[in-house]
């Protein structure tokens, strides 16, 4: 349509397009603008879908302002969804928290540049959590910098590498756990708070953690795999939060990006390369496009050199504004409410405290506890987290460099705190590792169950194939018994 047939108008005007069958709709950005006379870029939202698009034209902005959010924005309802912002039609934005149809927990991926809103956003949903009585594991890889105000009102706050593979080990031996106690009442799915609380870890800075030549990328890639592929039937989810979205930024696993990119994944300003790494990695279908959404909503105009240049720093941020690729409107901008005070302070934000209220967070099952282990115990003692974490850190320079030296540490080391230098960790056989998980069993286990009991037993890391041989050997001897093609179980636990 010429610019010519376009009325001048404060009314929102919508165009219809359709291509022949066999294509696809693309457009440039810059040539639509130009055809439909528009200077500002942002009044425009394109929704492509195949071989049809629609093209809404807003007289300003629609998502220039946001309203706060609310307590009842962030109760889920009866399909499991919370409303978190507004698309630019005006319609509610949602994310599913959880899925009461299957029972499953969910997955969550969200992207975003600096300074594109994702830290509120992400306290947006951890106040929903702690609303909707969800346990919440928050590793914030930032120093605990990114959502300071969230440290008093999750189940475990952390902000170390270290503790990050603590809180992942613990979440995979609780799916585990709760497998094991479904499995003995006859149970196949996750049902909310019957009697178990949905679990949620989080890593915030993800890509701290999981970016190449990390000291951890390894097991941390391993222990999300496996909480994404068991603890979805049991309420376990996992959730990251990154600055990119390549590959090699998590964990370089095909395995890993195929499971959560099911999930709940949001994606805010991105760099001018993520668009075709997302199409590339699967996160987005092919010929699929989005609007950018610019650092402000300052409007480009030239300016004679001979005019006063009149600066417009006072344009609007983009902060928040997003596209929720796992919804039914993947290509619609939309901007999360707005979550605390939009100026910077001095010291926690009020507002954001009183929408996490006074009470105690929900706090994991009594019968996950033990399975949970030292670290879930530790989690809000400074000094034990502390050794905790410096033994792992001790364990992974073992790990890399068998012949290293022990490093020594000070008494007064505030690493160590009063607890002094951690032991050496100890050498163990995998049989015996193996014969301990299976003996604490109340059912048999399959080779990946194992796998997993005895990765979250804080020994050396071992391999699915060692796992499958050393059964396979141990089965030969007598001393685990075959309960089944694929299972096994310690002597007489089957009658």
């Amino acid at each position: 349509m010429p610019a010519t047939m376009l009325p001048a108008t404060d009314e929102v005007m919508e165009l219809m397009l359709e291509v022949s069958p066999g294509q696809i709709v693309t457009y440039d950005l810059a040539k639509l603008c130009s055809a439909l006379d528009i200077e500002d870029p942002s009044r425009i939202a394109v929704e492509v879908l195949g071989r049809r698009a629609i093209v809404t034209i807003y007289p300003t902005n629609p998502l220039a302002d946001i309203r706060a959010v609310t307590v009842e924005d962030l109760v889920m309802d009866r399909r499991g969804f919370i409303t978190i912002g507004r698309y630019h039609n005006g319609r509610p934005a949602k994310m599913r928290m959880y899925d009461p149809h299957t029972g499953s927990a969910q997955r969550f991926l969200t992207f975003g540049t600096t300074g594109a809103g994702k830290s509120r956003a992400v306290t947006l949903v951890l106040i929903a959590e702690k609303i909707n009585g969800i346990v919440s594991w928050l590793i914030d890889l930032k120093g605990g910098q990114s959502n300071p105000e969230a440290a008093g009102h999750v189940d475990w706050p952390g902000s170390r590498p270290e503790e990050a593979i603590l809180a992942l080990r613990a979440a995979a031996a609780v799916a585990v756990e709760r497998m094991n106690r479904y499995s003995r009442l006859g149970r196949n799915a996750f049902l909310l708070n019957r009697p178990d609380p949905l679990l949620h870890i989080r890593i915030a800075e993800a890509n701290r953690l999981l970016e190449k030549g990390a000291p951890y990328r390894d097991e941390a890639t391993h222990w999300i795999k496996e909480i994404g592929r068991t603890g979805r039937s049991v309420g376990v989810g996992i959730g990251l939060d990154a600055q990119a979205s390549h590959l090699e930024e998590l964990g370089g696993s095909d395995t890993l990006r195929a499971m959560l990119k099911e999930g709940e994944v949001t994606l805010l300003r991105w760099s001018s390369s993520m668009m075709r790494q997302l199409v590339a990695d699967g996160l987005l279908p092919a010929g699929v496009q989005l609007m950018p959404i610019p650092k402000s909503l300052r409007t480009a105009r030239l300016v004679s050199q001979f005019d006063d240049d009149v600066d417009d720093d006072d344009a609007p941020g983009t902060h928040g504004m997003a596209y929720l690729l796992a919804s039914q409107h993947p290509t619609a901008m939309m901007r999360h409410f707005r979550v605390g005070s939009i100026a910077p302070l001095d010291g926690l934000d009020p507002e954001i405290l009183a929408l996490f209220g006074s009470g105690e967070p929900a706090r994991l099952e009594e019968e996950s506890w033990a399975a949970a282990g030292d670290a879930y115990a530790a989690r809000h003692d400074r000094h034990a987290m502390a050794a905790l974490c410096t033994a792992l850190a001790q364990e992974q320079l073992q790990a890399l460099n068998p012949g290293a030296p022990r490093p020594a540490y000070a008494a007064s080391s505030a690493a160590a705190g009063s607890w002094g230098p951690p032991p050496a960790p100890k050498s163990r056989l995998l049989e015996d590792r193996i014969t301990d998980v299976l003996g604490a069993a109340d059912a048999p286990m399959t080779a990946d169950e194992v796998l997993t009991a005895v990765l979250a037993d804080g020994g050396k890391p071992v391999k699915i194939g060692s796992v499958r041989n050393a059964l396979s050997g141990l089965a030969d001897a007598g001393q685990v018994e075959r309960a089944g093609h694929g299972l096994y179980a310690a002597p007489g636990l089957i009658p």
